[in-house]
């Protein structure tokens, strides 16, 4: 071979994929309303895609279609993954829609073709090379650059010819979290994406603990945003794509926040002051726990319906259950069977009051039967956000009430969640936007040209 072609395979092997992977759609489900319809046939046409869709507006739908044309076109088999609980409910749900799903949990797919679900704990069980596609259901998973379970699904999905990623919070904490997600797709690298786009914020530490922070360079926040629209869609309603928003208007969200007045302040104080690191918090948590279990179960008697109490302690959690007769929980300790049964009996209404951590049992659910959430407040916006969104989303009927239950010392995680709040409303507003500006990004670099090398090489 000569410097010529080793060049040119150089290039090639170097360069991103191509912009369309996908095809025409060979399958568009009866059920599927005009901006689901519009979605699944742009995902089916890219191949490797991205759909960031609020709760209730029909991902499953969506990822189910999508899921049936990649098989049918393949005559291959196709993965989704979901959490905890979600693979029953996804089963479930295709089969209202006519389309065919085995759950498997062995990781040994009995047929030649068509789509399987399973649980994101059961995917080291499975062989990638059994599967010409993916779907990762709640796929905000992947937002930990270093996490293991990112890790073990990137790996699993970079040799699929077809990949599709569906969540509601894409990137819960911070914009730069994106780039997981193009990993994952085949795109951009997520150390590639922070290179290009954003540089390490020497000037505040937004995130804490030791955790680099980063801000945009200069002039290319325009830029990243267009380049995320070039491999995503995102909306929070119909009408950001240009549908009509005809049922799906929500009614109305009561966040109420429930200040607990501590009696024992932390050691080594007089009085209660705002806990300025994570030591502080903790300890802030143990000496109110007390009044804040108390407080959380007397809201859930007092409601007459459903509730979910979010909790994170296993104490708070122990707590809550022994002050509420007939209340269930799902600990973490439980067999993931055991867990699955109780989210999907609390679903079903066997269960009226249900007591677990966010996560546990904050994703994927369909909870439209609730509308009384009971949460003690932590740093993570995406846990606060997808346990409100279990019960709040559309298709819910009723006014849903949210009751924080927090203390004086819990002052900084509180205004952190409205931080994050606005970031992420600020993200989705910035993605419609140039998703609706139609700006078109074109990630195919094939050289066609021939390189003409110098004569010294």
């Amino acid at each position: 071979m000569n410097t010529q072609d080793r060049y040119a395979n150089f290039l090639a092997k170097r360069k991103q994929s191509a912009s369309m992977a996908g095809f025409d759609p060979v399958f568009m489900p009866d059920q599927a309303f005009p901006f689901q319809q519009h979605l699944i046939e742009w995902s089916t046409r890219m191949g490797r895609s991205a759909i960031f869709a609020d709760c209730g507006l029909g991902k499953t739908l969506m990822q189910l279609a999508w899921a049936e044309n990649v098989a049918r076109k393949t005559n291959g088999r196709v993965l989704i993954l979901t959490p905890l609980a979600v693979a029953v409910q996804t089963e479930q749900e295709a089969a209202k829609f006519g389309i065919e799903v085995d759950h498997c949990t062995d990781g040994k797919p009995k047929k030649t073709s068509g789509i399987f679900v399973t649980n994101y704990e059961k995917l080291h069980l499975f062989d990638r090379h059994d599967y010409i596609g993916a779907v990762c259901d709640e796929s905000s998973i992947l937002k930990n650059m270093g996490g293991k379970r990112r890790k073990e699904i990137t790996s699993f999905m970079r040799s699929l010819t077809y990949r599709l990623l569906c969540t509601a919070t894409a990137a819960p904490n911070d914009f730069h979290e994106l780039g997981t997600s193009s990993d994952a797709l085949g795109y951009l690298g997520a150390r590639d994406m922070l290179t290009k786009f954003f540089k390490e914020d020497t000037i505040k530490d937004y995130l804490g603990w030791g955790r680099k922070s980063y801000r945009f360079r200069g002039h290319a926040e325009d830029h990243f945003w267009q380049w995320v629209a070039s491999w995503a869609r995102a909306c929070r309603k119909p009408s950001d794509l240009g549908y009509a928003d005809d049922g799906y208007v929500l009614p109305k969200l009561i966040e109420r926040e429930e200040l607990i007045q501590s009696s024992t302040p932390r050691p080594g104080m007089l009085f209660s002051l705002p806990a300025e690191n994570l030591q502080e918090q903790r300890e802030e948590r143990r000496v109110t726990i007390n009044e804040r279990c108390e407080r959380a179960a007397e809201l859930a008697k007092q409601h007459n319906g459903a509730s979910v109490i979010w909790c994170h302690l296993n104490d708070e959690a122990d707590m809550v259950t022994d002050m509420l007769p007939g209340a269930e929980q799902v600990k973490g300790s439980m067999s993931d069977e055991a867990k699955q049964e109780k989210l999907l009996a609390f679903g079903n209404g066997e269960i009226k009051q249900l007591i677990t951590k966010p996560k546990i049992g904050c994703f994927g659910l369909n909870w439209q039967h609730c509308h009384n959430v009971i949460t003690f407040p932590s740093h993570s916006f995406e846990q606060y956000y997808q346990a409100v969104r279990r019960c709040y989303r559309f298709g819910q009927k009723k006014d849903v009430t949210v009751t924080l239950i927090t203390t004086e010392g819990e002052q900084h995680i509180m205004k952190n969640l409205q931080r994050k709040a606005r970031q992420s409303s600020q993200m989705f507003d910035a993605l419609v936007s140039h998703m609706n500006d139609a700006i078109n990004v074109d990630r195919d670099i094939e050289h066609a040209t021939k390189q003409e090398l110098p004569e010294w090489l």
